[in-house]
């Protein structure tokens, strides 16, 4: 019959053997009652789930399940899987010798079923007990159910239809999700968000990065700025300090004294710049830049301390006038106490009018020294802080640039890694879109010549009007199974 439909349906795919299934859920009592069957048809074969294989097909199926409660919704669904390939199903509500209500859960189980598929409406229920606690087992009405109806000549093509519906059913649901790209909806879906993610990644990265490149460059420029300054600005305070309290004797070292502590102040600040430097090339997971050569100290020439002509006469004339009015002074203090040495007090005026000249133009002299010092030392570090400044700028500069170019480089070698996955991932939905589209051409040719085979056995199983519920229910669970993707 197939065949004239479809050369290519030969067969409904199942082994059909010469037992009966005997399956319920958990503690629905199948062992015991598979136990009794055995012992009072024991011209019968009667099998578990287990012992099935997959492409097997049972002539009937006992489908036993407790009285305890009625159907629920995954009972139905071990009943739906047990029965694919089998019309002749008979319930079995079993411990009714413990429940007295079982007549109204065998009810409640036929009207369940009868809700769930037209096929189920027909199905024979019976109540057991296969070990009861009291009494006799109550087995004889499912014998004789099983008896009458395996002697039934028209099981045999029952079940066969039975099994060819379900293979036609499983085809027409395959063509039609594949033809819809349902089962590639979740891989798709998958594939265009790691995609997103990867632009996404990229793009953020990048800003990422150089925001923060130009946050370690704007801090160094201001800390080792900052750093210059303040060890100008400290090195100038201690050497007009030294300059103050500088002796007649100590003037000839201190140019060379301000002139180490010049170099000194240079090494520490290059020193400053690579160590800040190598660890805000560190902070951005980049190579530490190189150290160029370090800059000799800035020339800062030598300290003008001969004095002017001018300025130095007046000084000795005010130092001599200071000078002889001491020694007047001297002289009358001498005249005055002992008369007969006047003479001696004129000698010892001038001695210490003498004195006092030389040392008044001695001390004139050394504060001019100290005071010309000072604003040498300004001037000084005054150059040593624009010269460190602009240390500070080039360097930071050069670092700026290498650390760029790095970043450039390492962007290029993520952006061409991101750009042969972005490609993969192009082709691989390039490939599922040509796969649902040769599927949907395979669907539209297959699905007429599948649903008048179908359309066939439903005729045959339940006759027109029933062919016309069923293919109704095989729409809405195509479109069941669509949403849920």
């Amino acid at each position: 019959m197939m065949v004239g439909i479809d050369p290519a349906l030969t067969s409904p795919g199942v082994h059909s053997r010469d037992v009966v299934l005997v399956a319920g859920p958990w503690l629905s009592g199948t062992t015991s009652l598979i136990a009794a069957l055995r012992d009072l048809l024991p011209d019968q074969t009667f099998v578990e789930a287990d012992e099935l294989g997959p492409a097997d097909a049972p002539a009937a199926v006992v489908f036993a399940v407790s009285a305890i409660a009625p159907l629920t919704e995954s009972d139905c669904a071990l009943l739906d899987l047990m029965g694919t390939h089998t019309d002749l199903i008979v319930g079995a509500v079993t411990k009714i010798d413990a429940h007295r209500n079982w007549r109204d859960v065998l009810a409640a189980d036929r009207a369940v079923l009868a809700q769930r598929a037209p096929r189920y409406e027909h199905v024979q229920w019976v109540g057991v007990a296969a070990a009861p606690d009291l009494g006799e087992p109550r087995l004889d009405e499912l014998v004789g159910v099983l008896r009458q109806r395996l002697t039934d000549p028209d099981v045999a093509r029952r079940n066969r239809l039975r099994a060819w519906e379900a293979r036609l059913e499983t085809a027409i649901r395959r063509y039609q999700t594949d033809g819809e790209g349902s089962d590639r909806a979740a891989r798709v879906t998958a594939l265009r968000k790691t995609r997103e993610d990867i632009v996404r990644g990229r793009r953020l990265a990048k800003s990422e990065r150089t925001i923060s490149l130009r946050s370690q460059v704007q801090q160094a420029r201001l800390q080792l700025s900052h750093f210059a300054r303040n060890r100008c600005t400290s090195v100038r305070s201690e050497l007009q300090e030294d300059a103050a309290q500088l002796s007649r004797r100590g003037r000839s070292g201190f140019e060379a004294q301000v002139r180490a502590r010049v170099a000194a102040v240079v090494d520490e600040v290059e020193e400053g710049i690579t160590a800040h430097l190598r660890d805000a090339a560190a902070e951005l997971t980049l190579p530490a830049p190189p150290v160029p050569a370090p800059i000799p100290p800035p020339d800062i020439g030598t300290p003008t301390l001969n004095s002017r002509r001018l300025e130095t006469q007046l000084t000795m004339i005010l130092g001599a006038g200071f000078g002889l009015g001491v020694a007047l002074a001297v002289t009358r203090l001498f005249s005055g106490l002992v008369p007969g040495l006047t003479i001696a007090g004129l000698a010892a005026g001038g001695l210490v009018g003498l004195a006092l000249t030389v040392w008044v133009v001695g001390i004139r002299g050394l504060l001019r020294d100290r005071a010309a010092l000072d604003r040498w030392v300004s001037d000084v570090m005054t150059a040593l802080r624009a010269a460190l400044e602009e240390r500070v700028a080039s360097r930071v500069l050069a670092v700026e640039t290498a650390l760029t170019s790095e970043l450039a480089a390492r962007d290029d070698v993520e952006s061409a890694t991101a750009a042969d996955r972005i490609a993969e991932i192009d082709a691989e939905l390039r490939q599922h879109a040509v796969d649902t589209a040769r599927a949907a051409g395979v669907r539209d040719r297959r699905l007429p010549t599948l649903r008048r085979a179908l359309d066939t056995v439903r005729t045959e199983l339940y006759g027109a009007e029933r062919t016309e519920i069923e293919n109704c229910g095989l729409t809405e669970s195509i479109n069941n199974r669509r949403s849920e993707f």
